[in-house]
């Protein structure tokens, strides 16, 4: 369904069960089985399927929003790409940005909406969690499976994780402890 006050390039592919209302879609766009409200979609992009384009979503050049991915009020630059399952909300992304499977932009505090900074070349981990306000900074890495709340300096590694550790039997003792009190 294409609705309200949208327009559409050429060369684009527009798939089933697709909803686009108030959207401007630049050229060469594929979108499939997403929705896009308020929200721009520059040339040469990828949407979905199953994508969530919010309102205040701004799209650069080549850019990738893949399964499950939710943008809300978010300014995403050329070349950059959310493959899968995450949500991205009040941000700024740079250009050549990837954020992993899973990564949240934690941008409400309960009381107002924080916004998310992170800048040209960066590499978010799969599963991490940007606590905003925050910045991760040009060319910068974060960890997989960290929770981000203070800035990555420009070519930093930013890790925020627990160490591992093993508990030898604890499922065997669990499994015991289980069938007894059963019988």
């Amino acid at each position: 369904m294409i609705l309200g006050d949208s327009t559409i390039g050429e060369n684009c592919t527009i798939g089933p069960n697709s909803r686009l209302n108030d959207v401007v879609v630049g050229d060469r766009v594929v979108v499939d089985n997403s929705v896009a409200e308020k929200a721009s979609i520059g040339d040469d992009s990828t949407i979905g399927p199953f994508a969530n384009l919010r309102p205040g979503t701004m799209l650069g050049r080549d850019v990738r929003i893949g399964n499950f991915v939710e943008v809300k009020n978010t300014a995403i630059g050329d070349g950059s790409k959310a493959s899968h399952l995450s949500y991205v909300g009040d941000a700024f992304v740079g250009a050549g940005v990837n954020i992993g499977c899973g990564v949240v932009t934690v941008n409400y505090d309960g009381v107002k909406k924080h916004k998310t900074t992170i800048l040209d070349g960066a590499f978010v981990g799969c599963n991490a969690n940007l606590i905003a306000p925050v910045t991760v900074g040009q060319g910068a890495y974060v960890a997989a499976g960290s929770t981000i709340d203070k800035d990555v300096p420009v070519d930093a590694l930013g890790i925020a994780r627990a160490r591992q550790t093993n508990l030898n039997g604890w499922a065997e003792r669990r499994r015991k402890a289980i069938k007894s009190d059963v019988e």
